[in-house]
């Protein structure tokens, strides 16, 4: 008996070594080939591309488009998979990898029609641009032939690969507008359903501006001065289902300095701060209650959270602030964080006119050229501007539509998808009316390759001719240069209108679409300070022409702001530090506010209060009160909110786009207590807002320690952990986990410069002045490789999570292929 149970193990074993042997070879197998020399028909001379310790792709070529064939190259090699997945977003075909799971996705995506207009707008590009699309194309494709067996993901999912076409690079700009502009889209239609359901005091209180406001020209849109309207009184009795749950999200191997964040208990200014309740210090103590109220429930069991500040972080100076008098910036773009990362570092050397062109920075798998970087004159970067460049048109009666049906295939077959069409563009029905959709992504001028103009520009007055031609999601664009010039001007696509629309516009009001051409700049303000953060930058006057296509609340930029005024020069890693700051400044009232309300009820509360009082201002690892205050925020929201936007939701619309802004009508309420908006069974504000807390501990409590109920569970640094993942993870048994980053504990928050949820940050963190590139600092979230096996799947990563500071420039090379042509015979 003994004798067979060890030959069973023994023989479990052997087979378990022989599948995981197997497995190895197999990705092995589909490891690029990283050196040696290769001829193709599609270079005009010798072109190399060679890499460094950290994977950093550095391409020496004799013109622009044969730099474009070997990005190509790399990027296929390196990021196929990821370049594969934009191009299926975009067009809608990501069903056929994982079936019914991403239709929904997938339907979205062919109301755009995007292969179609992607088709257009390569016809109509300039024939530079289209031809550095097709030597960047057979880059792609001469990579997947030297596959000696495909990415493990096309193995895992059975499907082949596909090769690379010249219009799929357009593809990947448009995937760009679903993943910066598509909640833009969202939000119109979600206004005009808030609008038409309660009414205008309704309205106008949700949507109200707040005082975070950061504008470069310091100007201020007027706040709400109106009575608090009732509740919906048809809401009070509503226990309907509530709207799906939704997770909230926000935002290396170096002998480099590591940079310190600002200080987490750093002192601020009062009156940067919006409301700074007390009233609950002194108040008279309110009995416990129960928190079984079933409106009260009902109400907080939405749970449509903030959206994330899809975005980024992007601030300047002047020289007049460096000791080199050389411009300086920073950029970090807040996306969501996945194996393989967005980004790609690359350097591109070639000549143009007899010129020696250098460019370095990140590029985008799927598009030939650098996205954010510098060329040793000049520097660039992005963040999202959220200027309104929507129009849901209201259609009359009579206008007529045709039906468009778009068929998306399946593992097993394929589904009908069908929709109607005007010539406004695709309709969707809200509360029996017809909406068209005039999007800036539906038309040809959405999308170009002008941001490859940047490598040849020597100064910042250039850059912004450069800036105003662009075609992308429109950017705040912020540049500087080597003689200490800043400007920031809105640089991509955007649709000229004569004035904001915030809601439906009437069919007789929809112009002919056409792109902006008078848009705002600023070049040198006498301040010699530039920061923007996806909250509203332009003028007040100018926001009645370029509205709002969903700002950041503003708090995030007032800081960034703020910490520009604490200095008068500025380094590389001063700006690091900015982009460390945690510093809890927006939470501060919500933490006074909690306190002060547990504070009368310190015998049940005596541990919350503890944590409270210890909760250092900010979003730090260690602060279990830092947890407390957001979650019980939350809860409030969900409480006050979450019947009414429910409601709107159950229409077919995404009222999370509508809570951005929800800050100040919040606060109206905690402030004034109007009875109407308090939930049947509730005596009063305190008994609701210490039964949101309750319930949000609670909550907290539930996923992070259900049998034990310990506190310490509750570090921030533990709930929102930085779990940077491979989609596919999940999906294999045993050893999925391999193909992840490393789980760090959490280090920042929404509404902070050092923006971080589990899968949502800084995509890059960047910091350069041109002229001085050996200080600068690019760290990025992940390795350049997307394969498992590669030496640089997760090189330069262990910077990113100790805030270590990696260099820009690349090293030296450890791998290197040639490129030659190869004649015709």
């Amino acid at each position: 008996m003994i004798n067979w149970v060890k030959w069973l193990v023994l023989s479990v074993f052997t087979l378990l070594l022989l599948v995981a042997s197997g497995l190895y070879i197999t990705l092995r197998l589909s490891l690029p080939a990283l050196d040696g020399n290769s001829a193709t028909y599609h270079v005009n001379a010798p072109t190399e591309l060679s890499r460094d310790s950290l994977g950093h792709a550095v391409i020496n070529a004799n013109d622009i488009f044969d730099a474009a064939y070997a990005l190509g190259f790399a990027h296929a090699q390196d990021r196929f998979f990821q370049m594969d997945l934009q191009r299926r977003a975009a067009s809608g075909s990501l069903s056929q990898w994982v079936g019914n799971l991403a239709l929904d996705i997938d339907k979205k995506a062919r109301f755009h029609q995007f292969e179609k207009r992607a088709k257009t707008v390569f016809q109509d590009l300039p024939s530079t641009q289209q031809e550095l699309l097709v030597r960047y194309a057979h880059g792609v494709n001469d990579a997947l032939s030297e596959y000696t067996l495909p990415p493990f993901e096309y193995l895992a999912a059975g499907v082949d690969i596909k090769q690379w076409q010249p219009t799929d690079s357009i593809l990947v700009i448009y995937s760009m507008y679903l993943d910066l502009q598509g909640t833009q889209v969202e939000l119109d239609l979600a206004r005009e359903a808030l609008l038409s359901t309660f009414g205008n005091d309704i309205y106008s209180f949700i949507t109200q501006p707040s005082n975070y406001q950061a504008a470069l020209d310091a100007s201020e849109i007027p706040l709400l001065e109106a009575e608090i309207p009732d509740y919906p009184a048809s809401l009070h009795t509503d226990t309907t289902a509530p709207a799906r749950i939704i997770d909230e999200s926000t935002e290396q191997r170096s002998e480099n300095k590591t940079v310190e964040p600002i200080s987490d208990n750093q002192s601020e200014n009062s009156a940067s701060i919006e409301f700074s309740p007390n009233k609950y210090g002194t108040a008279e103590p309110t009995p416990s209650k129960t928190i079984n109220k079933d409106t009260a429930i009902a109400r907080a069991q939405y749970n449509g959270t903030e959206l994330p500040d899809i975005g980024s972080n992007n601030w300047a100076v002047t020289g007049s602030h460096t000791t080199t008098g050389a411009g300086l910036l920073a950029n970090d773009m807040h996306l969501g964080l996945r194996v393989p990362i967005i980004w790609y570092r690359a350097q591109l050397n070639y000549q143009e006119s007899g010129s020696n062109v250098q460019v370095t920075g990140v590029s985008l798998p799927g598009i030939p050229g650098i996205v954010v970087g510098t060329n040793g004159h000049i520097a660039w970067g992005f963040t999202n501007a959220n200027l309104d460049n929507v129009d849901w048109i209201e259609l009359e009666e009579t206008t007529p539509t045709d039906t468009v049906t778009e068929r998306i295939p399946l593992p097993d077959g394929e589904h009908e998808f069908t929709f109607e069409i005007s010539e406004y563009g695709p309709v969707k029905e809200l509360n029996g009316k017809r909406y068209a959709l005039n999007w800036v992504a539906h038309h040809p001028f959405a999308a170009n390759l002008g941001i490859i103009n940047f490598g040849t520009t020597k100064n910042v007055q250039a850059a912004i001719n450069t800036g105003k031609r662009i075609a992308i999601p429109t950017q705040n664009l912020v540049i500087v240069d080597e003689t200490g010039n800043a400007a920031w001007l809105p640089g991509g696509a955007v649709m000229d209108r004569q004035q904001a629309s915030f809601t439906a516009i009437k069919q007789q009001n929809a112009g002919e679409p056409r792109r902006a051409t008078e848009l705002p700049v600023l070049l040198n303000p006498e301040m010699g300070r530039i920061w923007t953060a996806n909250a509203r930058v332009i003028s007040a006057e100018d926001f009645k022409v370029w509205g709002d296509g969903g700002y950041a609340l503003g708090a995030r930029g007032q800081q960034i702001r703020d910490r520009l005024f604490e200095k008068d020069t500025f380094s590389e890693t001063d700006f690091y530090a900015i982009q460390l700051d945690n510093h809890a400044r927006f939470l501060i009232p919500w933490q006074h506010l909690l306190y002060g309300l547990l504070n009368m009820q310190d015998i049940e509360f005596k541990p919350d209060l503890a944590y409270l009082n210890a909760w250092k201002e900010c979003a730090c690892e260690d602060s279990v009160g830092y947890t407390l205050v957001k979650h019980f925020r939350r809860e409030v929201i969900q409480t006050l909110f979450g019947g009414m936007l429910s409601h709107l939701d159950q229409q077919g619309v995404n009222s999370r786009t509508l809570l951005r802004g929800i800050e100040p009508a919040t606060w109206q309420l905690i402030h004034s207590q109007p009875g109407s908006w308090l939930p049947a069974d509730t005596e009063s504000f305190d008994e609701l807002l210490v039964d949101a807390y309750r319930r949000a501990k609670h909550k907290l409590l539930d996923k992070y320690s259900p049998v034990e109920a310990d506190m310490e569970t509750l570090a921030w640094g533990k709930v929102n952990a930085l779990s940077v993942e491979h989609p596919f993870a999940s999906q294999i048994p045993l050893l999925g986990s391999m193909l992840n980053m490393q789980q760090v504990e959490g280090f920042g928050d929404t509404y902070m410069p050092a923006v971080q949820a589990p899968s949502f940050g800084a995509s890059e963190r960047f910091f350069v002045s041109p002229g001085h590139l050996e200080d600068a600092i690019l760290t990025l979230p992940g390795g350049q490789s997307g394969h498992p096996l590669s030496e640089f799947f997760t090189a330069g990563f262990s910077d990113y999570a100790t805030h270590a500071a990696t260099p820009l420039l690349p090293s030296e090379p450890i791998h290197s292929r040639t490129f030659y042509k190869k004649e015709v015979e």
